[in-house]
C-alpha cells in the first residue's frame, strides 16, 4: 500500500527536488503552499504523514497543527522551520508533533523522518529479531556448556533481556523461539541445582549469595553509613523487576542490581522467614520454636517476621530503632503512605508488600485476572500497571525525597505451570503444587528432586520417614482422584514452590536517591 504524504510549505516549488525524490522511493506527495489549504486537504482525505512549515502566509504551522490534530489527531506531523527558538519547539512538541526539523532541509533528512515515523516498529521488530538470532546461537552454546552460579545468573539476565525486548515487536516467531530456549534452559537449570544445592547449604562448595544471608552480607553493612529502607516485594521476579527499574530510575539511580538466589522450598514460609531470621527453616524450627509454624499449621505461617527480625539484629549486635510494616490491603498501603514523615526518625525500615504474591494466587482462582494476565508479558504488564496506580509508588517518591537509600529484593519468584505431574500421598500431605512433603510419597523419581531426609536442606523433618520433593521446570503435581479437573484447573497458572530460573534467580537492588 503507497504512502501518502501531505507537504504544506510556503516555498514548495523550491521543494520539487525533494518531492521528485520521494515519489521515486514510492511515495505519493500531495503538496501545497499554505496552512489553510494543508487543513483543507487534511480533512478531505486521510494521508500517512504531513509535514508543515512553521511560517507560512496567513494561519501559522502550529494553527495549522493544532487544526489538523483536532480532526485527525492520531496522523504524525512533522514540523519544518527556519526558527530555533525554544518555545516554538516546545509549542510544536507540546502538540504531540512526530518530529521537528529545522530548515534547511535535505531529502535524505526527509526520508529518514518518514522511514523514524512510520516504519521505527518495523525497522526495530527487524533489528530485535537479528540481534537475537546472534545471540541465539551464543546463548545455545553456554547452556551446552559447564555453568556456574554466576554463569547461570548471567544466562537468566540475558533471557529477560530478550522477553521484554521481543514483547515490543509485532512478529512473533522470535518469541516462539525464545521461549523454546528458555524452556530448555530451566531444564538444564534444575539439573544444575539439583546437583549442587545440598552442597552449598552445607558448605561442602561455596554456594552462590543466597536469601538466609541476605541480610547480614549486603543489608547490614549499611546500617553503618545510612539508614535505608528495605523493601521485600513478596514473590517479585526479576523480569518485573526489569519492568518497574524504569519507574523507580525517575526518583533513583541504580547503584547494584544483582541476581541472588532463593532456597527451596520457593516459598514464602520458607524463604521469607529465611530472610527474616538469618538462619535456614530447620535452625528457626530449632533456635525458635513458637515462631515456627508447621506445614499443618491453621492461619498465617509468617505471623512472627518482625521478632526473628529482632532476633537477627541483636544476633549481628544492631542496637538500632527500626519498623517493620506488612501491607497486604490498599487501605494499609495508603496509610503508610500518609503517615511516612513517622519512618524518618528510624534507622531502618522494612516493608513487607504481598500485591505480586497476591496477584498471583488471583490469576489462579479469578477468571477475569487469568484473561487480563494470560501470558509472560500480560503478567509483566498488570505488575506495572498495578504499581504506577500504587501507594507503594507514593511511598517510593516520599522516600527518595526524604534522601533515603532504598533496597528492594524479594523472598522467590513464581513460574507458569504448563507440565501436571502425577504423585500420590497420605492426607497430611500439604497442598503445594511445587513440592510436596509427607511420609509414603509415591512419584517417578526421574519427574523430581528428592532430599531423602530434610535436615540434609536444613528442613524441618515432622515424622522419621517424612520426604521433600520438588516440580522442576514447569512441572506441576497433581493427585490421580480427579486428576483432569486439576490438570485443567491449575494448568497454565503462576505457582511457586519448586526449582526454575524464574522462581529460584531473584533481584536484589540498591538505590541511591536522585
Amino acid at each position: 500500500m503507497q504512502v501518502k504524504i501531505l507537504w504544506a510549505d510556503d516555498e514548495i516549488e523550491l521543494l520539487k527536488p525533494h518531492i521528485l525524490f520521494l515519489e521515486s522511493k514510492g511515495y505519493s506527495v500531495v503538496s501545497v503552499n499554505n496552512g489553510s489549504t494543508a487543513v483543507d486537504e487534511s480533512n478531505s482525505q486521510e494521508f500517512d504523514i504531513i509535514f508543515l512549515d512553521e511560517n507560512m502566509p496567513g494561519i501559522s504551522g502550529l494553527e495549522a497543527l493544532a487544526r489538523i490534530k483536532k480532526e485527525r489527531p492520531y496522523v504524525p506531523v512533522v514540523m519544518i522551520t527556519k526558527s530555533e527558538e525554544e518555545h516554538i519547539m516546545e509549542e510544536a512538541i507540546g502538540s504531540n508533533i512526530a518530529d521537528y526539523l529545522i530548515k534547511p532541509v535535505n531529502p535524505n533528512q526527509i526520508l529518514l523522518s518518514i522511514k523514524k515515523t512510520l516504519d521505527s516498529s518495523k525497522l526495530v521488530s527487524q533489528k530485535t529479531n537479528s540481534s537475537y538470532q546472534r545471540e541465539f546461537r551464543e546463548l545455545g552454546m553456554q547452556l551446552n556448556s559447564r555453568l556456574d552460579m554466576d554463569e547461570w545468573a548471567d544466562v537468566y539476565d540475558q533471557l529477560v533481556y530478550w522477553e521484554i525486548k521481543l514483547d515490543g515487536i509485532e512478529d512473533s516467531g522470535m518469541q516462539e523461539i525464545l521461549s523454546m530456549q528458555k524452556k530448555e534452559a530451566n531444564t538444564q537449570f534444575s539439573k544444575f541445582i539439583s546437583d549442587n544445592y545440598l552442597d552449598w547449604v552445607n558448605g561442602v562448595e561455596e554456594g552462590p549469595q543466597m536469601i538466609h544471608t541476605l541480610f547480614k552480607d549486603k543489608i547490614n553493612p549499611h546500617l553503618d553509613d545510612s539508614k535505608p529502607f528495605v523493601l521485600v516485594i513478596d514473590n517479585l521476579r526479576y523480569d518485573q523487576w526489569k519492568m518497574l527499574s524504569p519507574i523507580f530510575s525517575k526518583y533513583y539511580s541504580i547503584s547494584k542490581e544483582e541476581i541472588i538466589y532463593s532456597i527451596l522450598p520457593t516459598a514464602t514460609q520458607y524463604a521469607r522467614n529465611s530472610f527474616f531470621a538469618g538462619l535456614m527453616p530447620s535452625e528457626i524450627a530449632k533456635k525458635f520454636p513458637k515462631w515456627w509454624k508447621d506445614e499443618d499449621a491453621e492461619g498465617s505461617k509468617n505471623q512472627f517476621e518482625k521478632e526473628l527480625m529482632d532476633a537477627q539484629l541483636k544476633r549481628l549486635g544492631r542496637n538500632v530503632k527500626w519498623s517493620y510494616h506488612k501491607i497486604t490491603n490498599l487501605d494499609a498501603g495508603k496509610k503508610l503512605s500518609d503517615n511516612f514523615s513517622t519512618l524518618l526518625s528510624n534507622d531502618l525500615n522494612l516493608i513487607v508488600w504481598n500485591f505480586v504474591d497476591m496477584l498471583s494466587h488471583a490469576r489462579t482462582e479469578m477468571n477475569v485476572i487469568r484473561e487480563l494476565a494470560d501470558d509472560e508479558s500480560a503478567y509483566r504488564s498488570l505488575t506495572v500497571s498495578w504499581f504506577e496506580h500504587s501507594p507503594l509508588h507514593d511511598i517510593i517518591r516520599k522516600c527518595a525525597e526524604s534522601g533515603r537509600k532504598l533496597i528492594i529484593t524479594t523472598d522467590h519468584g513464581t513460574v507458569r505451570v504448563t507440565n501436571p505431574v502425577k504423585i500420590v500421598g497420605e492426607r497430611s500431605t500439604n497442598t503445594n503444587l511445587r513440592y510436596k512433603t509427607g511420609r509414603n510419597l509415591s512419584y517417578k523419581q526421574k519427574d523430581v528432586f528428592q532430599v531423602k531426609d530434610p535436615l540434609d536442606a536444613f528442613l524441618p523433618k515432622s515424622t522419621m520417614s517424612s520426604e521433600f520433593v520438588f516440580a522442576r521446570d514447569a512441572d506441576y503435581f497433581v493427585y490421580p482422584n480427579n486428576y483432569n479437573h486439576f490438570v485443567n484447573y491449575y494448568g497454565n497458572t503462576f505457582q511457586h514452590g519448586g526449582i526454575s530460573l524464574e522462581e529460584v534467580l531473584i533481584p536484589y537492588v540498591e538505590l541511591t536517591p536522585k
